[in-house]
């Protein structure tokens, strides 16, 4: 017993002797995968710098302290009958902070349009404590880019990664002033490239878990290499504060715009003039894709460099120079970043098939207003009984069909039995089983739907307000 009872001890220390070696090397392999900032932080935070910007307002005539809008009638009354103060200024100063990055040792910086938009006096520091006055080179409101310069020589300048390398999951590390602490850092993971914000349609978004706050705007994203690869931009918050989500403008976006910035003072992208919506699972059955991808085109500009290279409204865009459109968020990055005034081939899909046009890219002009038009008093429902998709419709005349600049169009008038339409929309064309037609009448329409099965999906093209998209619904009994 004695001799089993000794045997069974050596192997117990022998065991627990294996699980102290094992969880040490575990412990270790743990602490050897962490990655280490110290060296990067020491040899780059020096090119990070902290913007303050000061911005110079006028006050109303009662110190701006009425505590209503200008549009509200209480704001006359006490316009009038509220005492003026004396010795009330007449405009005060408002003071900021942002972040920024040196990309050449001439005093050149790359930021946030936001940061530096309005401001009266830039003012830069650096980590070492010397102040510079800076001025604005160019602002691009688009992208959110600016570059501003010192008048200094030597500065430390960031070194340019490239932002295709990145990968998802890969550490990145932020420097900048958030809430007005100088060079703090921030480390975290890539979340996901290429992501499309609204109204941002011109950046392919670097989305990070690395905690940004207010101040850290403008502020450089580094890889572990110690390269830029990205501008600290936004954050996805309901609060205000950072709750996870972070957004950072490629650095080779952010470097174009600072090129066309520094020759010219401004930023030239291409258009074509269309307008376009994302391709679902739906649409695509009932434009014959097999699967859904491209961008289909809603309404194509009068005149413009996609009506004259022969695009129509319905068009499904493939590719746009060879770079194909997966989802519509590409084409207009694609067509931006295309000289004005050069030719480039598109490819879309019509009616079952793929077709190749040649279209000479146009220009964005920031000032191009679309006029809107509206009014209906003439248009009186042709057809009392809604139709099977639970919708009373009228025809619309051809002189306002014009002003409207359509050659056709239904007006829905009533809608009983549909939530994706509304009164006031106007139906443009029925697209089924990859075949689109406009329509004219009210009794067309109506024979159109005949022809489709209950339990079917059809795709209308829809105009609401000035906005154009296609909606797709069951087309319902008979």
């Amino acid at each position: 017993m004695s001799v089993m009872y000794s045997r069974w001890l050596k192997w117990l220390k022998i065991g627990l002797t294996l699980s102290v070696v094992a969880f040490g090397s575990t412990a270790a392999l743990a602490r050897q995968g962490l990655p280490d900032f110290v060296d990067l932080v020491s040899r780059h935070g020096p090119s990070v710098v902290n913007i303050s910007i000061t911005q110079t307002s006028q006050l109303g005539g009662h110190g701006g302290i009425l505590p209503f809008d200008k549009n509200d009638p209480m704001y006359e009354f006490f316009r009038r009958f509220m005492p003026q103060i004396p010795n009330m200024p007449r405009e005060y100063k408002s003071r900021s902070l942002g972040s920024g990055f040196i990309i050449s040792e001439e005093g050149y910086i790359l930021t946030n349009a936001h940061v530096v938009s309005k401001a009266d006096e830039i003012v830069v520091r650096l980590t070492d404590k010397r102040e510079f006055k800076a001025k604005v080179i160019g602002a691009d409101k688009r992208t959110d880019v600016a570059l501003i310069k010192v008048e200094a020589n030597g500065l430390p300048a960031v070194n340019v990664g490239k932002p295709k390398e990145l990968q998802v999951g890969e550490w990145v590390v932020a420097i900048g002033s958030p809430f007005g602490f100088d060079n703090s850092v921030t480390s975290g993971i890539v979340s996901a490239k290429g992501r499309s914000l609204p109204q941002e349609n011109y950046v392919p978004f670097i989305q990070t878990d690395v905690p940004i706050n207010p101040g850290n705007s403008g502020g450089p994203l580094f890889n572990l290499a110690g390269e830029v690869v990205g501008i600290n931009s936004q954050i996805y918050s309901r609060s205000g504060g950072y709750q996870g989500i972070s957004f950072a403008i490629p650095i080779d976006v952010a470097m174009d715009v600072a090129q066309q910035l520094k020759k010219s003072g401004r930023v030239t992208r291409g258009r074509i003039g269309v307008v376009i919506q994302d391709v679902t699972k739906e649409l695509a059955e009932n434009f014959g894709l097999s699967r859904p991808e491209g961008a289909i085109v809603n309404a194509v500009e009068p005149n413009g460099p996609a009506d004259e290279a022969g695009l129509k409204q319905g068009d499904v865009i493939l590719s746009f120079n060879g770079r194909h459109v997966e989802k519509t968020a590409d084409l207009p990055r694609y067509v931006a970043e295309t000289a004005p005034g050069s030719r480039a081939t598109v490819e879309v899909w019509r009616g079952g098939k793929t077709k190749t046009f040649r279209v000479v890219v146009g220009e964005i002009d920031d000032d191009q207003v679309v006029a809107a038009h509206g009014g209906r008093k003439d248009e009186k429902p042709t057809q009392g009984a809604a139709n099977r998709l639970g919708l009373v419709l009228s025809e619309i005349p051809a002189s306002k069909l014009r002003k409207l600049r359509l050659r056709s169009g239904l007006r829905v008038m009533k809608v009983r039995s549909n939530a994706s339409l509304r009164p006031g929309d106007i139906l443009i064309a029925l697209i089924y089983q990859g075949t689109s037609s406009e329509l004219k009448t009210v009794a067309q329409f109506n024979r159109l739907l005949k022809r489709i099965d209950k339990n079917a999906r059809l795709s209308l093209l829809v105009r609401r307000g000035d906005v154009q998209s296609f909606v797709t619904i069951r087309a319902g009994k008979r």
